[in-house]
């Protein structure tokens, strides 16, 4: 009989809550069958923990005497550059911000020691942070320079918020080329001289509900090493792919908004991280709990790394240039042996994502809710799927007459 979130919020309430994480439920699935699981589990917890560059914080610092008004000046935390658009005394940084004396890639491949992603872990570290602006001055606001240390426990408001998170499938990142390259997914040695991929696989969240049956607007999830919510389907959500007969998609496809009180959170879930030749970012932690609700999803909570495949790109010419075709596809099982043959050559393969620490997640978040200190909600909203016409489309660049 199909079960709703609110019997089995009753049964975590009770005490007599089954859950059980992802990797378990594979082994369950694919003893007992889809329809006995369904009867015997009511919740499977997921966990990924990876670089996530769309992230982000903002803060609100309260109001100085006098007034500064930082909207429309500059400020800086810890010398990199926070977004104070939004009003007086709110600011966002977002994960990939630079020191503007960072030289970058001027020199060549550039170490990128210390952004956005850094002062994120930082702060929620408590550590105090240099807040430095200056502002134009109105008669309501009438202070133009504000030099001062902040701490996470000082600021009214400490939010994270991420637009792009807990990608659905990913590349696996190679180089055709006979130079060393430096990219998002780590350095890549000339000849496919390797191969890096990024995805917790079997754990990772929405390949665990990849047609978006129990995920939606409004899920509470584990963010960051406390509580969160999916604020909204995030930036390049892409479902309409090709997908295997399962429904998994075959190359990147949907994507998270994540939202959360970072005051709750902790650095060994949000750690700043730094990429040679390419910038800074954030490897978050996120887990999302998927309600059984029927045996359709207990089936889909059951997928191993052998039902998951990832498309091997070429990152010298393909990928920046937006052209070409995968080399190929390879499941996750095969990644994880650490060699793929790719045109006929043995290529040893590297995970930029840690399963060891989505497994710690997928556990945590599992003995959250049998504490009864984790409770499932709801969605208020579905997020676009596959066949809802919804699809990522590239920019369309048009001349400027002047």
């Amino acid at each position: 009989m199909p079960k709703t979130i609110a019997e089995i919020n009753k049964k975590i309430k009770e005490g007599k809550v089954v859950v059980v994480t992802a990797e378990e439920m594979t082994v369950i699935v694919r003893q007992k069958g889809a329809e006995a699981a369904a009867r015997e589990i009511d919740v499977v917890t997921t966990g990924t923990f990876g670089p996530m560059c769309s992230s982000g914080m903002y803060i609100n610092i309260g109001h100085t005497k006098p007034r500064i008004k930082l909207g429309g000046g500059t400020c800086f935390l810890n010398d990199v550059p926070a977004y104070a658009g939004f009003a007086a005394a709110d600011l966002f940084v977002g994960a990939n911000a630079l020191p503007l004396d960072d030289p970058r890639n001027k020199i060549y491949p550039g170490e990128f020691k210390y952004g956005g992603g850094h002062l994120i872990e930082d702060f929620v570290k408590g550590k105090d942070v240099e807040l430095t602006a200056s502002a134009y001055g109105t008669d309501c606001y009438p202070r133009r320079k504000l030099e001062t240390l902040i701490n996470i426990k000082d600021v009214n408001e400490a939010v994270l918020f991420n637009p792009r998170n807990c990608y659905q499938n990913y590349n696996v990142a190679v180089n055709l080329s006979d130079r060393v390259i430096y990219t998002y997914m780590g350095i890549l040695k000339p000849h496919l001289g390797n191969a890096n991929y990024c995805s917790a696989a079997s754990l990772s969240p929405l390949l665990n509900d990849p047609l978006y049956k129990t995920i939606g607007i409004g899920t509470r999830i584990f963010l960051g090493g406390g509580t969160g919510f999916i604020a909204w389907w995030g930036t390049q959500h892409n479902p309409s792919v090709a997908r295997t007969d399962k429904g998994i998609p075959k190359t990147p496809a949907g994507t998270l908004a994540l939202i959360g009180d970072l005051k709750q959170m902790s650095s060994d879930w949000l750690i700043g991280t730094s990429m040679t030749g390419y910038g800074v970012t954030l490897t978050v932690g996120v887990g999302i709990p998927i309600p059984v609700l029927n045996s359709e999803i207990a089936a889909s909570t059951g997928v191993s790394d052998d039902d998951i495949y990832a498309p091997i790109v070429d990152y010298s010419r393909d990928y920046p240039n937006c052209e070409g075709k995968p080399l190929g596809y390879v499941n996750y099982s095969r990644l994880k042996t650490g060699k793929i043959s790719i045109k006929g050559k043995d290529v040893s393969t590297g995970s930029l994502s840690s399963y060891r620490k989505a497994r710690r997640i997928a556990g945590e978040l599992k003995n959250w809710i049998k504490e009864a200190k984790f409770f499932l909600a709801e969605p208020v909203e579905k997020i676009p799927s596959a066949g809802s016409g919804y699809k990522f489309k590239p920019l369309k660049m048009r001349k400027i007459d002047r």
